[in-house]
């Protein structure tokens, strides 16, 4: 369920809602988000099942605050970790004012976004349907996607966009406005995310840890914050921990003489000193924990919930 705050600013003929982003893993609903806020609040990695948990983006389109819920990429589940992040991603739905159905244009209806597909059919809540990456696909190939997808589930309407160059994206904007109902905004006008910061610094390493190790590292680790201590210099000094399952993981993840950890930590250093205007001294440090997909403990950090 969206947990959205029940009092809010009371502004006059204002509207907000929300928007549960959906999709297989790599549909751009990440990216997506990212656009409709107009600044970056979500990681984004070529790798699949990037989004981890749910995270709210809050965007405003003229009197319209739209509480934009970017979910983890629904998948066929085989262990506790993926069945908790397909899990969040149907909590991420329920309730929502909308849903928008983001599809990879690219590469179609595989099994993952068929199967959504047909979940969503089922559903009560009002659906758009979102054919991304329009600007690397032919158009007949979009219009056959849309006429199938219309097919199984109502959708109320198509929009065919590119995250990645923003083409569609302002429409797209609009009409998610234009669906929300009356009623006051649940956050100030100049936030862009619920996410707390320390949950974000986490994203912005693993970010970093996803795009510098490529296949090497394919989906074995986590990070915590452990330590956030404000100096009195205005600085920031942030300790992380990386957990790994393996020995061989955490000499990939720390590179021949330490190479690589300082190549992610300087990386990641700058981006949470973007995040928050401040100076940042980031500690990382690569612990081997074989189970920690099996911590509640990690889940609870991640912003998971537990799966029996």
């Amino acid at each position: 369920m969206i947990d959205i705050p029940e009092t809010g600013l009371a502004v006059p003929d204002t509207r907000c809602g929300s928007v549960a982003i959906v999709g297989a893993p790599n549909a751009g609903k990440s990216t997506l988000v990212n656009a409709l806020v107009g600044q970056k609040i979500a990681i984004v990695s070529s790798k699949v099942q990037t989004t981890r948990t749910r995270l709210m983006g809050i965007a405003t389109e003229g009197n319209t605050q739209l509480l934009l819920i970017d979910t983890p990429g629904i998948f066929a589940p085989r262990r506790r970790l993926d069945r908790a992040m397909v899990k969040a991603a149907w909590e991420g739905a329920e309730g929502a004012d909308l849903i928008a159905f983001v599809v990879d244009a690219k590469t179609g209806f595989r099994a993952d976004a068929t199967a959504i597909l047909e979940s969503l059919s089922n559903r009560p809540e009002p659906k758009l349907l979102v054919l991304n990456k329009v600007d690397i696909t032919a158009k007949t190939r979009l219009l056959e996607l849309a006429a199938h997808a219309n097919s199984f589930a109502h959708f109320t309407e198509t929009y065919f966009i590119s995250a990645n160059t923003g083409d569609g994206v302002a429409e797209l904007k609009a009409a998610l406005a234009a669906a929300m109902p009356p009623g006051p905004w649940h956050f100030p006008e100049d936030q862009l995310t619920d996410a707390t910061t320390r949950l974000m610094a986490a994203e912005i390493t693993r970010e970093q840890i996803y795009n510098q190790l490529h296949a090497e590292l394919p989906y074995a680790s986590a990070v915590e914050t452990e330590k956030w201590e404000e100096r009195r210099d205005g600085s920031i000094a942030i300790h992380q921990q990386i957990l790994v399952e393996r020995d061989t993981q955490r000499a990939i993840v720390l590179g021949k003489g330490g190479s690589r950890i300082k190549e992610i930590g300087a990386a990641a250093r700058a981006g949470i000193a973007e995040l928050t205007g401040k100076k940042v001294h980031l500690f990382l440090h690569v612990k081997v924990k074989e189970d920690w997909s099996e911590d509640r403990a990690v889940y609870r950090d991640v912003g998971l919930g537990w799966v029996d």
